[in-house]
């Protein structure tokens, strides 16, 4: 009847332009305001010179209508002219939204506008409640039954209308029962425990999961089919769902009925298609096993491995189904797996997007995939892994589109996000045992793109001055052999330190040659020389082992140390990593023609495993051992391990564990020991007082994290927060005799004399410099060790 009414009142209309045909000389348009004549002529279908009739011109005003712009529409003859009177619809002014809180008035706006209301556009009232109607539906899906929307038309001068849409959106109906009926193998509580929606409970304020939402109950009644079929009920089949609603809109009662069926169990396992890669290694892929009980998730999961066993042969396109056929005779099933694997595809270009700053060669180097070669799915994922272990970019991703015209080749797009890897800047920091630290660095982990490490810095603190510079390039030749070299110059006076780490200052100054050569993916050996000066100065305040070191000595050393190291990372980031693992083994020692002879062996390793998606845990340990060899007796003091602080036993003041010093004593003006103990400024100090921290020979270390997610935080990228347990202690094989008269428990490796703690910390990577706190409680604390409960630092690596 709509279709048949425009045709009706134009044939009332076309009444007055007579009957008989007649020929147009002129056309003739009245009433335009906003609309062009332009976009009249445009859709009328006749022109001046043509001969019209009572059909052709009921034809044109239906194309006048089909625009839209108006709401009537008059045709009439003056002699040989057409006239056309026309009443254009009111164009909309404004759109005002009141009451909304649920959905964002943006967002209402958005879909508005996509539905043909917005302002500035014609206003025709068909669509108005369309949208009234979409409305209300949408908060009907959000469990709003309640929810009212009034559309308001409100006329403005020059022919405009005034939109004005309130909204009352009620509450949402909270569930009161969750009923599932026709369930006999697993109680009402396996099965309703699988459910996101929940009947309301003393927490539901807080988790909101009592409100229904149609989106969540599809998708809890998935879960619920997901985990039938994955326990062999292969029949299994959700017959019906009921949803009710008290009369007053505010509760919800939700009844499933379904049809659990029989269990069934695999028969046999067949392959069929054209396999492409030997059968005997497809058939070791296989995790569905004749006499299992059906899963639908492993057979999932053996498809995927199938269709990446075939993508790391070139056969990017490969399709693996797996296809149960029941016998209801023994309830069994028969999973055939057909394989398609396609046509091999090639790769024909490798590009890369977002390197705003690292240079394509860069990228390029780092490569496994090559441009012309087949396209492995195991190669293109690990050339990903290793633009991730970079440690330049927040985050990769990988793309394998298929050139156009083609069917066997693909295009390889690696997208990447920069994300800072060094800074020119002048800092100030505080460490909490170190105080102020004033410094100014050129650091580059990726210089000018080049992917090269560059740093040049001076760092300036109460106790330490550090002047380094270091240079590294991770492929000096085209096949990943790297060169570094370094050289500084570092004074450091451990009496000025708040937690008297055995009094003296050391003077070093150095240089050091590396070069590193790649073994495997995920592993490396490195080779390195240096040379190093070593000053000793002692003060008024000394303690005996330093002095009956010096007194055997010197206190001037010139060392030329050697060194050899094994590295493997097979982390998934180069910056705070969330799964895989990595460790290092380093031996260093000095060489003929210094004047110490030691060496030391240290250990590091770590191991993530991740806990679902978004938690992990992290075991990590350090082991140190160093020793004397030849001339030399023992590790010099100034090399020892200490253990306490960050990156070691949190909870424990700085380099506060392990072996103590004797008592200290003075010197006179020529330079020998006076026992009547004073300091340095002439006064007596107290001949009982503590030994001081003084490291030892022996380092071991380690302990457990579970990191977790910051709740409220979107990008977890830059920070890390953990639940930690950290054990360690660092013992001394050598003790002198007075550590040993004193039965020095650090004297012995003894695992029970471990320091411990437990505790929270927190990382963020800020573009002031990390900031890292912890808070720790100790649980085992060795005889002298000093605890700190809350740590922090700010401004310095650690």
């Amino acid at each position: 009847m709509k279709r048949l009414l425009p045709a009706a009142i134009a044939a009332l209309l076309i009444a007055e332009a007579h009957a008989e045909s007649f020929v147009v000389n002129d056309i003739r348009v009245n009433g335009l305001q906003r609309v062009s004549a332009g976009s009249v002529f445009a859709a009328l279908p006749l022109n001046v010179g043509e001969k019209v009739d009572e059909r052709r011109l009921v034809d044109a005003s239906r194309a006048l209508f089909r625009t839209g712009f108006f709401q009537d529409i008059r045709l009439g003859r003056d002699g040989n002219a057409l006239v056309i009177d026309l009443v254009e619809r009111p164009s909309i002014s404004s759109i005002e939204i009141e009451g909304n809180k649920a959905i964002q008035t943006e967002d209402l706006l958005r879909g508005l506008q996509q539905s043909g209301l917005a302002e500035g556009e014609i206003f025709q009232p068909a669509t108005l409640e369309g949208v009234r109607n979409e409305l209300q539906r949408q908060y009907v899906a959000q469990g709003r039954y309640s929810a009212e929307i009034v559309a308001k038309v409100e006329p403005q001068p020059r022919n405009r209308v005034a939109l004005k849409i309130e909204v009352n959106e009620g509450s949402v109906a909270s569930i009161q029962h969750i009923n599932v009926v026709g369930n006999s193998v697993f109680s009402d509580e396996e099965v309703t425990d699988l459910f996101e929606l929940k009947a309301s409970h003393w927490a539901s304020f807080f988790k909101n999961d009592d409100k229904y939402a149609r989106e969540k109950l599809s998708g809890d009644l998935e879960r619920l089919r997901s985990f039938y079929l994955d326990r062999g009920y292969i029949n299994m089949d959700i017959v019906s769902t009921q949803v009710s609603i008290t009369p007053d809109k505010k509760n919800v009662y939700i009844t499933v009925n379904i049809d659990e069926g029989e269990k069934f169990t695999v028969r046999d396992v067949r392959l069929s298609g054209d396999l492409k890669v030997p059968e005997e290694e497809i058939r070791a892929l296989l995790l569905v096993k004749p006499g299992q009980v059906f899963s639908r998730r492993v057979m999932t999961t053996t498809s995927e491995l199938l269709t990446r066993r075939l993508g790391n042969e070139g056969y990017t396109f490969a399709n693996v189904n797996g296809v149960p056929e029941t016998h209801a005779d023994d309830n069994s099933v028969t999973v055939t797996f057909v394989v398609d694997p396609g046509k091999r595809a090639y790769v024909n270009r490798i590009n890369f997007r977002g390197n705003t700053k690292t240079e394509d060669e860069v990228l390029r180097r780092e490569m496994r995939q090559m441009e012309g070669g087949w396209a492995s799915t195991y190669l293109i994922d690990q050339s990903k892994a290793r633009l991730e272990r970079l440690g330049f970019f927040k985050e990769v991703n990988v793309e394998t589109p298929a050139v156009p015209g083609t069917d066997d080749q693909i295009d390889v797009n690696y997208t990447v996000e920069e994300q800072p890897s060094g800074s020119i800047m002048a800092s100030i920091g505080f460490a909490q045992n170190s105080g102020l630290i004033l410094g100014g660095s050129i650091s580059q982990n990726n210089f000018l793109g080049t992917g090269n490490r560059v740093s040049l810095g001076l760092t300036r603190s109460e106790y330490q001055e550090r002047y380094n510079f270091s240079f590294l390039d991770p492929y000096w030749t085209p096949d990943g052999v790297s060169l570094g070299y370094n050289a500084f110059y570092r004074s450091t006076d451990y009496d000025e330190l708040d937690y008297s780490i055995s009094s003296y200052s050391v003077n070093s100054l150095g240089v050091g040659l590396t070069f590193g050569y790649p073994i495997s993916e995920y592993s490396r050996l490195s080779y390195g020389l240096s040379a190093q000066q070593d000053e000793i100065q002692t003060g008024l305040y000394t303690v005996d082992e330093i002095v009956q070191f010096i007194e055997g000595e010197g206190d001037s050393y010139t060392n030329f140390k050697a060194n050899i190291g094994w590295s493997q990372s097979a982390l998934n980031r180069g910056v705070l990593a969330t799964r895989g693992h990595s460790q290092s083994l380093y031996v260093e020692a000095t060489l003929p023609g210094s004047d110490l002879s030691f060496y030391k062996i240290d250990y590091r390793g770590q191991i993530f495993a991740p806990l679902g998606d978004k938690y992990a845990l992290r075991f990590h340990t350090q082991l140190g051992y160093g020793d004397g060899f030849g001339d030399s007796e023992g590790l010099p003091f100034y090399e020892h391990y200490y253990a306490g602080g960050f990156n070691s036993v949190r909870g424990f003041e700085d380099s506060s564990l392990g072996p103590r010093s004797t008592p200290s004593v003075v010197r006179d003006a020529n330079g020998d020991i006076v026992y009547s103990v004073r300091d340095q400024y002439g006064r007596v100090t107290d001949p009982d007082q503590d030994p001081l921290p003084f490291g030892g020979n022996v380092l071991i270390q380690g302990g457990v994290e579970l990191l977790f997610p910051l709740p409220f935080v979107k990008d977890q990228r830059s920070l890390r927060t953990t639940l930690f347990v950290d054990v360690g202690n660092v013992f001394d094989t050598n003790c002198s005799a007075s550590q040993k008269n004193r039965n020095d428990p650090s004297c012995d490796i003894d695992i029970g004399n471990m320091a411990s703690s437990v505790g929270v910390g927190l990382t963020w990577i800020t573009a002031l410099g990390p900031l890292s706190f912890s808070l720790a409680k100790p649980i085992n604390e060795p005889e002298d060790s000093d605890t700190q409960v809350f740590q922090f630092s700010l401004g310095q690596t650690f």
